[in-house]
């Protein structure tokens, strides 16, 4: 199923993301941000387990307490809240 989160406090204005029904993430598209980075972040997680990428991701800081990959997180624990997963 296709996902889009609007993180705070990052300078990416967009995570679009796609989670299948086993739970693996799959077309990790950040909107703005540090290309470089985020490009990373996006190839990293390309088949992982939802659940792992928010035990790597989860609390990274950047600017402040909250990063990109630290927002795709929480973004992820929604996801997986609702799935009945987590």
């Amino acid at each position: 199923m296709k996902y889009s989160h609007v993180p705070k406090g990052t300078c990416s204005v967009r995570i679009d993301f796609e989670v299948d029904d086993e739970g693996i993430v799959h077309n990790t598209q950040f909107v703005g941000g540090c290309s470089g980075n985020t490009k990373a972040v996006s190839a990293l997680v390309e088949g992982m387990a939802a659940k792992e990428a928010v035990t790597r991701l989860e609390g990274i800081p950047c600017r402040g307490d909250t990063s990109c990959p630290d927002q795709f997180a929480k973004a992820l624990k929604k996801v997986l809240a609702k799935k009945d997963v987590l």
